[in-house]
């Protein structure tokens, strides 16, 4: 009977040696990249405008709101609903970019080995 289910008995013979040593430091590279990325999303931002430019929102790559800025003509104290409605979605709208630009920017590090879920 064979042991282990990999050539060379074991993990030490099939995968050991230099090839172990290379993949700990493309790992190893790869954590760094993506500890350097992540902290470049902080410094980047997307713009979301909605209800035909009245109101605007400004969050960062790390998924954090900068500013929210709403033009004087779209406050009707008549129609509170309104407003807080497009708030939520402006800022919904400026969440989903942000993660979307997180996405490609880990994606450019991970080159599609698919995402690691939690992480950002």
């Amino acid at each position: 009977m064979a042991k282990g289910g990999f050539p060379g008995g074991g993990f030490g013979g099939g995968f050991g040696g230099g090839n172990m040593n290379n993949l700990m430091k493309q790992a190893q590279k790869m954590q760094k990249d993506m500890e350097k990325a992540q902290q470049e999303l902080e410094g980047k931002t997307v713009e979301v405008s909605v209800g035909g430019g009245a109101i605007s929102i400004v969050a960062t790559g790390k998924k954090e709101i900068k500013e929210i800025i709403i033009k004087p003509e779209v406050v009707d104290p008549d129609d509170v609903e309104m407003l807080q409605d497009l708030i939520l979605s402006g800022v919904n709208e400026a969440l989903r970019k942000a993660d979307e630009l997180a996405n490609s920017e880990m994606g450019k590090i991970t080159g599609g080995m698919g995402g690691f879920p939690g992480l950002f």
